[in-house]
């Protein structure tokens, strides 16, 4: 069972006068482009890089910072990269961080430092006391948790923060069907408009604000409520939207996306699919805000992307054509032949990082194939 190779892809709906306007970006899990599409679905700008771009976003000058294909030292855990790399418009590498325990996300900050999530081999003593998980036959007892670093242009780390010293090994427990190999798995990090770290952990279903100051949380939830979430932002209201991937749900599995209120934990907007189980994604995944009111969602693991309005109507809806891997037939690899996109981003017509860029599709014909 599994998807139809036959299915419709690329621009699937377009609701010109109920969508958002702007520049969508893509970018497949373990592939080697970054897409920015029109509202056509047509690419109109591709960045390429040799180490793999499995995500990346674009900076107000134009350059897109992309985290790298897998480095060994992640031991097959999700989310790992050898580097971070800014590259200009034409793909130049302008900035370059290396370190072989990053992992999933990072920010950059408008004094110019970059952000980063990073693994650290946890003592022992601290694992063996952590609640929950399961350990694989022939995997070591070692587990890895989750740290927050600040760099430096010059790549210097300028300031770090532990989460493991800020939590409770038998409140802050693995979900049972998860390895122990990691206590956290953080996939999501950002800093909220007083500066503070909104930060996600899949491994324990946790969301939390951090006081950069103090390191302490100031708000944490999630456990029971949502399972295994990605990517939460501060919206403008001060409540914060994320995708509910709900891998590992009691009952049945469905994603949805919320929107929940930290002042009160009561969820404030939702979307799920009607049925439930025709809007499901096990892992990645991401969902943002738009100024009309609409929310753009990345349906991760079936490289889907839609815009759906506050009543919940699909508006722009795009599976990516942009497939890697190898195809079922030859055996292929962990994740098989997929389109799968870690995040999406739509970026409004006047972003300063379009400023005198050619964007006509028309003018990059070359560019709207399909590539493995």
């Amino acid at each position: 069972m599994g998807w139809s190779r036959h299915h419709k892809n690329g621009l699937i709906h377009s609701s010109p006068q109920r969508s958002w306007p702007g520049y969508t970006l893509t970018a497949t899990r373990g592939g080697n482009y970054a897409n920015l599409l029109d509202m056509q679905g047509q690419v109109c700008h591709r960045w390429y890089s040799a180490e793999e771009i499995n995500y990346g976003f674009l900076l107000p000058n134009g350059n897109l910072l992309v985290r790298t294909g897998s480095a060994p030292e992640g031991q097959g855990m999700g989310g790992s990269a050898k580097s971070l790399i800014e590259m200009d418009w034409d793909g130049n590498v302008v900035w370059e961080y290396k370190n072989p325990l990053l992992h999933h996300d990072f920010h950059r900050t408008e004094s110019g430092s970059t952000i980063a999530l990073v693994w650290e081999l946890l003592p022992q003593e601290l694992a063996d006391s952590v609640g929950g998980g399961f350990l694989d036959d022939g995997v070591g007892p070692g587990m890895f948790g989750d740290s927050v670093i600040e760099v430096s242009q010059d790549g210097k780390t300028m300031n770090t923060w532990n989460a493991w010293e800020h939590l409770d090994p038998a409140v802050d427990v693995i979900c049972p069907l998860e390895n122990r190999k990691e206590w956290t798995h953080a996939n999501s990090i950002s800093l909220t408009p007083d500066g503070d770290f909104l930060i996600s952990f899949r491994q324990t279903s946790t969301i939390g604000i951090v006081d950069r100051k103090t390191g302490e949380f100031t708000w944490k939830w999630g456990p029971g409520d949502v399972s295994h979430q990605h990517h939460p932002t501060m919206l403008d209201n001060g409540n914060i939207l994320l995708f509910d991937n709900g891998a590992h749900r009691r009952g049945m599995n469905f994603s949805r996306v919320i929107e929940i209120d930290p002042k009160t934990n009561e969820i404030a907007w939702e979307y799920q699919g009607d049925p439930p189980l025709s809007f499901y994604s096990y892992n990645i995944s991401s969902a943002e805000r738009f100024p009309n009111g609409n929310t753009l969602i990345c349906e991760g693991a079936p490289g889907r992307v839609l815009e759906v309005t506050q009543s919940g109507e699909i508006v722009w809806e795009y599976i990516s054509p942009f497939f890697v891997g190898n195809p079922p037939t030859a055996g292929g690899s962990r994740f098989g032949y997929a389109n799968a996109v870690f995040r999406a981003h739509r970026y409004a017509e006047d972003h300063p990082a379009f400023a005198r860029k050619d964007l006509n599709p028309d003018n990059h014909a070359n560019l709207n194939r399909l590539y493995r």
